[in-house]
C-alpha cells in the first residue's frame, strides 16, 4: 500500500493571512480608505482560505497549524462582521463597537497570538517573526483604540502591520519556492 503525499497547505494560509494583513494595514497607515476591497479579502482570502487550510492541517495531524489557521480565518470573518453589521439596515439594532470594546477584542487576540508564539519556538525564525510581530500588532491596535484612534499612532501601527503581513507573505512564498526547487532559495532560518 503506497502512502499518498499531500501538499503543504501552510503557504496558502500564510499568503491569505499576509496579503490581507498588508492591505488592511496600508489602510491603517493612511494610503487608502477602508472599502470593499479589504472586506472582500477578509471574507475570502484572509478568512475562508485560512479556514480551509486549518481543516487541511487537521487532516495532516498538525494541531498548531489547525488552531492557528482556523483561528485567524475566523478572526478575519469576525472583523468584517464588526465593521459591516452596524451598517446593516434590513436588521436594525446592531451597535458599532466602542473603542473600549475594540481594545478588548484586539487585546484578547494579542494574548492568544503571544501564547501561540511559543508554539513556533521549534519551527523556524521566519514563523517566529510572523507570530511575534503579529502579537505586537494586536497590542498596538489595542493601544490605538485606548488612545481614541489618533492618526499618528494609526500610521505607525499600519507600518508595523505591513511588516507583519509582509513577513507572512515572504514565508508563504519561501515555502512554495523552496519546495518547487528542492533546495533553499529563500531562507527561513530553521531552528536546529
Amino acid at each position: 500500500m503506497s502512502i499518498q503525499k499531500l501538499a503543504n497547505p501552510a503557504p496558502l494560509g500564510l499568503l491569505g493571512f499576509g496579503l490581507t494583513t498588508v492591505l488592511l494595514n496600508l489602510h491603517n497607515a493612511g494610503v487608502f480608505p477602508l472599502d470593499t476591497m479589504i472586506l472582500a479579502m477578509g471574507i475570502a482570502f484572509g478568512g475562508l482560505a485560512q479556514i480551509i487550510v486549518g481543516i487541511m492541517e487537521f487532516k495532516k495531524g498538525n494541531t498548531f497549524g489547525m488552531v492557528a489557521f482556523s483561528s485567524y480565518g475566523f478572526f478575519w470573518w469576525s472583523l468584517v462582521l464588526l465593521l459591516v453589521l452596524p451598517k446593516v439596515t434590513f436588521i436594525p439594532g446592531f451597535n458599532a463597537p466602542t473603542d473600549a470594546s475594540m481594545a478588548a477584542y484586539f487585546f484578547m487576540w494579542g494574548i492568544f497570538t503571544f501564547a501561540m508564539f511559543f508554539g513556533t519556538l521549534k519551527s523556524n525564525r521566519a514563523l517566529q517573526f510572523v507570530f511575534m510581530s503579529l502579537a505586537i500588532l494586536f497590542f498596538m491596535l489595542t493601544t490605538r483604540e485606548l488612545l481614541g484612534n489618533p492618526a499618528w499612532f494609526n500610521t505607525i501601527t499600519g507600518i508595523e502591520g505591513v511588516i507583519c503581513g509582509g513577513s507572512a507573505v515572504y514565508l508563504g512564498l519561501a515555502e512554495v519556492i523552496n519546495e518547487a526547487n528542492a533546495k533553499t532559495v529563500l531562507p527561513i532560518c530553521p531552528v536546529k
